[in-house]
């Protein structure tokens, strides 16, 4: 789940007020007049994916969380459901997953069912008889995923902590095989690794970490495998959020490489660098936290989604009556890099047809010696511009939204971030920029890295134009 955030700016609620609707993406998922923030319960069934995430049912700013409920047949039209698993008195519903039973190991599903089970956090409050502490709890749907009923022996895996969250689970191996849950120690910077025969009984494993960037919470782990290009073999990849201490400054999410052999994970590369800039980030930007993957998506692919928000400014971002949005699906997959190097590359799923997304694809000069801007703007000198600009010298690729409309509503928003130039063949670097709403999404050669920015034109924006950068 997450820290508490910062209370709301003083008047954030009236500059949300003010906000327009071209600031609502289309194929950015957003709660239809609530907040939300991490995604949840990731998972494809008979057909369909769903996209669960944390939500506050009472308003547009973070509170008591509940699961709210969307699902999409194409990863981009998502239609929005009642709330899935509610908030009581005593339990707020934080971070979690969800996996189909279909062996039934939990025993929930009678004859000709196939039970959808959803791990999740159970944050207990003040009013419970366990005040402050996290557990790892179980809810169950036996109609694919309408309603959700708890279990009743709930939870199934308290540890006694106040800081023990965001369960995702998985099945390894074959039909001998077992459950797999990656959790976190969050303040002691950790994943735990349990391991369950029925999801009811778990036996801890092993631990990872701390490791690479801590100097925020770790938060909302995921563990995966990706095939190596041109080989049988398959590398693990090791998801984890951070808050803050990020690569771009607060909220951000960095990735390990390695094996896992059902119990224990370790990683092939693990450096004593404090530089945020040394590890491997599924995103340079300032917008994407607590990327998790879809369990059982067809053909074996790895679909992932983040939350496009930062925890540094989310409870002031000037829309309304919704508030934050989640990232676009992204498809990943292993890339050898010119250095040797293995490394994520992201694709998006983007709309097949006509919509309000505007995508970009160019090619831009990136040779030693060449500087060069891609302006986004909405055509209106009033209306913003977003400047994208790539450093052949430096080997950079820099978002610079500080000229881009709304940007005082919170010091920390204005920003200008950066992403390295590790493809491509040296000479020019091929951009792919999703424009849709108020979320930016930059792919750099490929998706070997990324850039996801909230922005808030005062007018969309819909033009494009290259110019060379000013000289140093």
């Amino acid at each position: 789940m997450n820290p508490t955030p910062t209370a709301p700016a003083p008047g954030a609620e009236p500059l949300a007020a003010a906000a327009t609707p071209h600031l609502r993406p289309v194929a950015h998922f957003t709660a239809r007049d609530t907040w939300l923030n991490d995604p949840n319960g990731l998972l494809h069934h008979a057909g369909v994916y769903h996209l669960f995430f944390q939500n506050n049912r009472e308003g547009s700013t973070w509170g008591p969380m509940s699961w709210g409920h969307a699902t999409s047949t194409d990863l981009v039209t998502w239609s929005e459901h009642e709330v899935a698993i509610p908030n009581t008195p005593e339990e707020n519903v934080f971070s979690g997953s969800a996996v189909a039973d279909v062996r039934n190991t939990a025993g929930f599903a009678g004859p000709g069912q196939t039970a959808l089970v959803a791990v999740y956090t159970s944050a207990y409050t003040s009013a419970s008889s366990r005040p402050g502490i996290q557990a790892q709890s179980l809810a169950y749907s036996l109609d694919d995923g309408r309603s959700w009923t708890r279990y009743a022996d709930n939870p199934v895996l308290d540890t006694g902590s106040s800081d023990f969250r965001d369960p995702k689970v998985f099945w390894y191996g074959g039909d001998d095989g077992h459950w797999v849950m990656v959790a976190v120690q969050a303040v002691d910077r950790q994943v735990v690794v349990y391991s369950s025969t029925d999801l009811l009984h778990w036996a801890p494993e092993s631990t990872f970490g701390p490791a690479h960037a801590v100097e925020g919470i770790w938060e909302c782990p995921d563990l995966f495998p990706l095939a190596v290009p041109g080989t049988d073999d398959t590398k693990w990849v090791l998801v984890v959020s951070l808050n803050p201490g990020a690569v771009a400054g607060g909220s951000g999410t960095q990735y390990f490489l390695g094996d896992f052999d059902g119990s224990t994970f370790t990683a092939d590369r693990l450096c004593d660098s404090t530089e945020p800039a040394d590890h491997d980030w599924l995103d340079y930007g300032r917008d994407y936290y607590a990327a998790v993957s879809f369990n059982d998506a067809p053909d074996g692919r790895r679909l992932t989604i983040g939350w496009a928000s930062n925890w540094d400014y989310a409870n002031d971002t000037p829309t309304h009556p919704w508030r934050s949005a989640m990232s676009l699906v992204r498809e990943l997959r292993l890339v050898r890099c010119p250095d040797g190097r293995l490394r994520v590359a992201q694709h998006p799923v983007l709309p097949q047809a006509p919509s309000a997304v505007r995508v970009f694809d160019l090619e831009v000069p990136s040779a030693p010696g060449d500087r060069t801007e891609v302006v986004l703007s909405s055509g209106d000198p009033d209306g913003g511009t977003l400047t994208i600009a790539l450093d052949g010298d430096e080997r950079t690729v820099t978002l610079d939204r500080t000229r881009c409309g709304a940007v005082d509503f919170h010091p920390a928003f204005p920003s200008v971030d950066a992403a390295p130039l590790i493809g491509g063949d040296g000479a020019t670097t091929h951009l792919t920029i999703v424009v849709d709403g108020c979320i930016v999404e930059v792919y750099v050669d490929g998706g070997l890295a990324t850039l996801t920015q909230q922005v808030f034109p005062h007018q969309p924006l819909t033009t494009l134009h290259l110019e060379p950068s000013p000289a140093r």
